[in-house]
């Protein structure tokens, strides 16, 4: 307003001064009272703005002196509400760092100050009291939240989340119903209830639960195909091996919509081969494998592929598993399928040429445990041990199988159905819930001997408390070369100490 004037009058000003030079600055004469002015009009024009800026002056410190009161007023609240917000920030940093005590003087001071923000208020004070270990008090503060229509979504997950820090899955569920029920966009509320779902075994309630959540867009497509292929699977599990024919061919129709979700998820993959054998399909079987592995390959992919077939000969089953592993050479599991393969169809050579393909790879027993096999089915016999004495001490990982070569994979309880459901729904990755339990499972260690073949003799004659023959330094010394029996022996050298390759280790 003032700037506004200074302008105006600042322009009136340049006028008058400019029709003043101008020449002829006219009369302007003023009679009050008896009294008479004379003076230019420029002058006269001149004094009435300087009378005018003047009074306006006048008028607005006149106007600040009258609402200083009020404006002092205003700065109060303003600093009151500029400590309150920070009562409230601070408070919420000490009740996320663990620190209860300082989090409720906190949250005392910001219900004292910050009188516009009751709602962050009852929050800071619930979650200062679940820092300060005062679960009463905290549950007596989200339940006072859900009397607010803006508050109730907190104040049911805060009262799910001490329900299931106590141990009451009951309460928790039932809290989580309420909040879904509320708003169906809450991703936590669903969780929970997915969660409870999977930890029943309830697939199908859980199957409903991931479409409904699909439709109103709480998870991703990616995330609920995911999920959704997995209860499938889980499914299919819980009826392949009903005596009803009819929870049979269910469970073959939830192994294919599996298939259908997710083509390159093993376990659904995997059981609609299975029951598709079983039914004598066993053609549709083997691309349907195929088709996985050219997307993805797994091991359990190909140890069904193998059984897919009882009555060919090993050289026949190590060509058809040749042709799975050629539909993606360079991956990894393919490289190990050709090593097994050669080992299968009796191909010595190919297999060792395949197993030092290999040998950049980071060592596992399972790995270890290969490349012993085709050492021993070389006679190298050294090295085979080697690879055992390697693979005592390498990390495990899944082959898949499960307890035996025999056994069917994904042969799981439905708790471990639950963890891999979660895990591959998330996250994508196929976890081996034995495996992490570290259930007890066949060693992937060949059972070789711990010591030299050529050992043999001498320890058989010691327990037999005959004439010992002294061992040959050269183990590979052939039997020709050695001096019969009934010669007279040459001295004995002192024996030489021999180490021997670890013992292998038993079966976990």
């Amino acid at each position: 307003m003032i700037r506004t004037t200074l302008v105006l009058f600042l322009v009136a000003a340049l006028a008058v001064a400019a029709l003043a030079i101008g020449g002829d600055a006219g009369v302007a004469s003023l009679v009050w009272r008896g009294w008479r002015v004379d003076m230019t009009a420029a002058a006269a024009a001149l004094l009435v703005l300087l009378t005018s800026l003047l009074a306006t002056v006048f008028w607005n410190f006149l106007r600040w002196l009258l609402e200083a009161p009020r404006r002092s007023a205003r700065a109060r609240a303003e600093a009151r509400r500029k400590e309150g917000a920070e009562a409230l920030a601070r408070g919420f940093l000490a009740a996320a760092a663990g620190d209860g005590s300082e989090a409720r003087r906190l949250a005392q001071k910001a219900a004292d100050l910050a009188d516009d923000a009751p709602a962050l208020v009852r929050v800071l004070a619930a979650q200062a009291a679940e820092a300060a270990g005062d679960l009463p008090a905290a549950k007596s503060a989200y339940s006072a939240m859900l009397g607010f229509p803006d508050m109730r979504l907190a104040g049911l997950k805060g009262l799910m989340q001490i329900a299931v820090g106590e141990g009451d899955k009951v309460g928790a569920v039932r809290h989580a119903q309420t909040a879904y029920g509320l708003a169906k966009t809450a991703r936590w509320a669903w969780r929970a209830l997915v969660d409870s779902r999977l930890e029943a075994g309830d697939w199908a309630a859980a199957l409903d639960l991931v479409q409904g959540a699909q439709e109103r867009k709480v998870v991703s497509p990616l995330v609920a195909d995911r999920t959704r292929a997995a209860l499938l699977a889980a499914s299919a599990a819980s009826s392949e091996n009903h005596p009803s024919e009819r929870m049979r061919a269910q469970a073959l129709e939830f192994a294919l919509q599996s298939v259908k979700l997710k083509p390159d998820f093993a376990p659904g993959v995997v059981m609609a081969a299975r029951l598709l054998a079983a039914d004598g399909k066993a053609s549709r079987a083997s691309g349907m494998i195929e088709s996985a592995w050219k997307s993805q390959p797994h091991p359990a992919l190909w140890l069904a592929y193998r059984d897919l077939r009882t009555n060919e000969t090993p050289r026949e089953r190590a060509k058809r598993l040749a042709g799975l592993a050629a539909l993606n050479s360079d991956a990894r599991e393919s490289q190990i399928l050709k090593v097994e393969q050669a080992l299968i169809g009796g191909e010595i050579g190919v297999a060792r040429e395949a197993a030092r393909a290999l040998a950049s790879e980071p060592v596992t027993q399972r790995l270890a445990g290969l490349q012993a096999r085709a050492a021993n089915a070389a006679g190298a016999m050294d090295e085979a041990r080697a690879w055992v004495a390697r693979g005592a001490a390498a990390p495990q990982e899944p082959d898949w199988s499960d307890l035996d070569p025999e056994g069917r994979a994904f042969a799981y309880r439905p708790e471990d159905w639950t963890r891999l459901v979660a895990v591959y729904g998330e996250t994508g990755d196929l976890i081996h819930p034995r495996l992490e339990r570290r259930e007890r499972t066949i060693s992937d260690l060949p059972n070789l001997p711990a010591a030299y073949v050529e050992s043999t003799p001498f320890l058989a004659a010691a327990e037999a408390g005959a004439a010992m023959m002294p061992i040959p330094d050269d183990p590979g010394v052939p039997d020709h070369a050695r001096p019969p029996q009934g010669d007279p022996q040459p001295p004995a050298p002192a024996p030489r100490r021999r180490r021997l390759a670890s013992t292998t280790r038993p079966a976990k």
